[in-house]
C-alpha cells in the first residue's frame, strides 16, 4: 500500500487536534504549578543529548586533583568545572570540608536532581493518562456537532471526522509520544543517579588528602 501526502491528510484535523493537544496540555500543567510544566518542555532535548556526562565530570575532578597536588586548591580554576555537582564539591574541600561533609553535600544535590527528575517524569506520565481522555472530549464534541447537524450532510462528515480523530490523536500521544518520554527519562535519570553515585569515592579520597594539607598549613 502506497501512502502519499494526500492520503495521510486524511487523518488531519485541526479541531481534534487542538481538543487533544491543548487539552491534555491544560489537564496536566493544572496538577501542578507551571514552573513543572516549563521545565517538562525543557527537558525534552535531554531525550536525544544527555546533559550529564560522567567521563567530563571525572575528568574535571581529576584535572582539579592534579592541580591541588602541583600548586594548591586555590590555584584551581572555576571556570573549568563545567558540572555544577564537581564544582560544588571541589569548593567544599577548598573550604576545609571533610570527606562526610563532602559526601553528605553531594547526597543532598544528587537527591534534589532526583526530585526535579521525578517531578518531570510524573507531568509525562500525567499527560499520558490525560490524553485518551481528551480524545474522548474530543469524540463527545464532534458527536453533538453532527446531532445537531443532521440536515446537513457536509457538517456531519466533518463533525464526525473530529469525533473518530479526537479518540485517534489521544490514543497515538498516550502511547506513542507521552509515555515514551516518561520512560525514557526515568532510564536516563536511574543511570544518571548511578554514575553520580561513582563519583563520591574519588571525592572522598581527594577530601581525605587535601583537609590535612590545609589543616596542617593552618596551624
Amino acid at each position: 500500500m502506497n501512502l502519499d501526502l494526500a492520503s495521510l491528510l486524511v487523518f488531519y484535523d485541526p479541531v481534534a487536534l487542538a481538543i487533544v493537544g491543548g487539552g491534555t496540555l491544560l489537564a496536566t500543567a493544572a496538577r501542578g504549578p507551571i514552573g513543572d510544566t516549563v521545565d517538562a518542555l525543557r527537558c525534552l532535548p535531554v531525550l536525544v543529548r544527555r546533559p550529564f556526562d560522567f567521563g567530563r565530570a571525572r575528568a574535571e575532578l581529576a584535572r582539579a586533583e592534579r592541580v591541588a597536588h602541583a600548586k594548591s586548591l586555590l590555584a584551581i580554576d572555576p571556570q573549568v568545572l563545567k558540572d555544577p555537582d564537581v564544582a560544588r564539591g571541589v569548593e567544599a574541600v577548598t573550604d576545609g570540608a571533610t570527606a562526610d561533609e563532602v559526601e553528605q553535600l553531594l547526597d543532598r544535590l544528587r537527591q534534589a536532581r532526583l526530585d526535579r527528575h521525578a517531578t518531570v517524569q510524573e507531568f509525562w506520565a500525567a499527560a499520558a493518562e490525560a490524553a485518551p481522555a481528551m480524545g474522548m472530549v474530543g469524540t463527545l464534541v464532534g458527536l453533538v456537532r453532527m446531532f445537531r447537524s443532521m440536515d446537513d450532510p457536509a457538517t456531519i462528515g466533518a463533525a464526525m471526522a473530529v469525533a473518530l480523530l479526537a479518540t485517534l490523536y489521544g490514543a497515538l500521544f498516550a502511547n506513542l509520544v507521552a509515555a515514551p518520554i516518561a520512560a525514557r527519562l526515568r532510564r536516563l535519570a536511574r543511570a544518571e543517579e548511578n554514575e553520580r553515585r561513582a563519583l563520591i569515592a574519588p571525592f572522598r579520597a581527594f577530601a581525605r588528602r587535601e583537609t590535612p594539607v590545609r589543616r596542617s598549613r593552618a596551624a
